[in-house]
């Protein structure tokens, strides 16, 4: 760790900790949504959009933090990129369930449930490296792993893809579907970024 002659604000760590536990709220609403009849998905929606209010004002505690601070404990660009991408993600979960909501879409294909395992991961193993800021122990098998995942959902995503052009679907119902994957193939790139994010502040902090 790079010497300090100055104190560091120290709350940062504790947003980007209260961040990272939301979006694992949001991939349990991701989860539960699978399971539920499409009565239920109204609510499970409201639920989803409750979270994502709930992550826009942490991020928008991040920055009025980052803007009435001087001394910040990393470089004020990279507490930028890592609020702006923790709320991506949470941002791109939401949409899909409101996708799925607003095109009443019955029945999901094939392959989304593996997609939502893997965010479902991701988000844990995020909640998980967010306290580890503090020291930057312990980071490198977490973007190792993510990034791991991250390959595995482009994986899915191309099947998924290859089954909706099967024939199997009409053109509408092709382009409701695959916009909802779309969504959450971005929310697996988010991760990443997130990610990457962290292994470049390790790097610079080492």
């Amino acid at each position: 760790m790079r010497f300090r002659l100055t104190p560091r604000e120290t709350s940062f760590y504790d947003m980007f900790a209260a961040s990272a536990d939301n979006i694992v709220t949001g991939s349990k609403l991701l989860m539960e949504l699978l399971g539920a009849e499409p009565s239920a998905r109204a609510e499970i929606a409201e639920r989803m959009r409750a979270a994502e209010h709930a992550g826009d004002d942490a991020t928008h505690a991040i920055f009025h933090q980052l803007n009435s601070s001087f001394i910040t404990p990393f470089d004020r660009e990279d507490i930028y990129s890592l609020a702006s991408s923790l709320d991506d993600i949470m941002d791109f979960m939401e949409e899909a369930v409101d996708l799925v909501v607003l095109y009443n879409i019955e029945e999901l294909p094939k392959g989304v449930e593996q997609q939502i395992e893997v965010l479902a991961r991701a988000a844990e193993l995020t909640a998980e490296a967010m306290p580890n800021l503090r020291t930057m122990a312990n980071l490198t098998e977490y973007w190792i792993e993510v990034n791991r995942l991250e390959n595995q959902a482009d994986q899915i995503h191309r099947k998924l893809l290859a089954h909706l052009f099967n024939g199997k679907y009409d053109a509408i119902e092709v382009l409701k579907l695959k916009q909802v994957v779309d969504v959450l193939e971005e929310a697996a790139d988010a991760f990443e970024h997130v990610a990457n994010t962290v292994e470049t502040i390790a790097v610079k902090e080492s």
